[in-house]
């Protein structure tokens, strides 16, 4: 009796019992299980991290246009205090991201556009401050070591898009801003000339131009063949 129920529950092994293949294929699927839920988990927090992004983006804006408005005042100011103050503003907004280790990313796009936002609510020149923005972008950049390609890219891109926003002369306003990069980038170094005209000539393409025709002229540019200043060092 006793071999033919050992032979019966050989031939009818119980319904719990799991073979080796069935096993591997459960633990499979666990791995896949565990795989789905760590990149549900990195993409949500990317999301995240991204929202949180453009929320100090916009704050940083929001102060940037309001400080600029404040300074400048409504009817507009002289020529030469509106271009101090976007100076001091960009200088300040680089200056403290770079204090806090957060990069210029960041802040290059933000003052960027809060400043055109700044000019426009007070009936400024838009166009003039661009090319003050993109050319104290770079000369604080220098001084910080910073990849004066991506400050000018970045900066003139948000001046362009903040500049459509409030239904101005994007064109304008790109052109301006190329010509104060290339023109700050000749005060440094030859090779900080080259390093911004590489960048920028996409964004000359689509307003029509080339870079050669935004070089600076006339008493801006420097004579041929002077010797470039040299960029000041960061101050600790």
């Amino acid at each position: 009796m006793a071999t033919k129920q050992t032979k019966a529950e050989a031939a009818h092994p119980p319904a719990h019992s799991t073979s080796p293949s069935h096993a591997g294929h459960a633990r499979a699927g666990d791995g896949e299980a565990r795989a789905e839920h760590a990149a549900l988990a990195v993409q949500q927090g990317i999301v995240d991290s991204l929202a949180a992004i453009d929320a100090v983006e916009g704050r940083i804006t929001a102060l940037v246009r309001k400080t600029v408005a404040d300074s400048v005042g409504t009817g507009g100011a002289a020529a030469g205090d509106v271009v101090e103050v976007v100076r001091q503003v960009v200088k300040g907004a680089l200056v403290a991201s770079e204090q806090v280790g957060s990069g210029l990313a960041i802040s290059t796009r933000s003052v960027a556009k809060g400043v055109v936002a700044g000019v426009h609510d007070v009936g400024g020149d838009v166009v003039a401050a661009s090319f003050e923005v993109t050319r104290s972008l770079i000369l604080v950049a220098a001084t910080l070591g910073a990849d004066l390609g991506m400050v000018a890219r970045r900066g003139i891109d948000a001046l362009i898009e903040a500049t459509r926003e409030t239904g101005g002369d994007a064109g304008q306003v790109g052109r301006r801003a190329i010509e104060g990069a290339i023109e700050a980038a000749g005060e440094i170094s030859h090779t900080a000339v080259r390093t911004v005209k590489e960048v920028l000539i996409g964004i000359a393409g689509s307003l029509g131009q080339t870079i050669e025709a935004m070089l600076p002229h006339g008493g801006h540019a420097r004579a041929a063949g002077a010797p470039a200043p040299a960029a000041d060092k960061p101050r600790h």
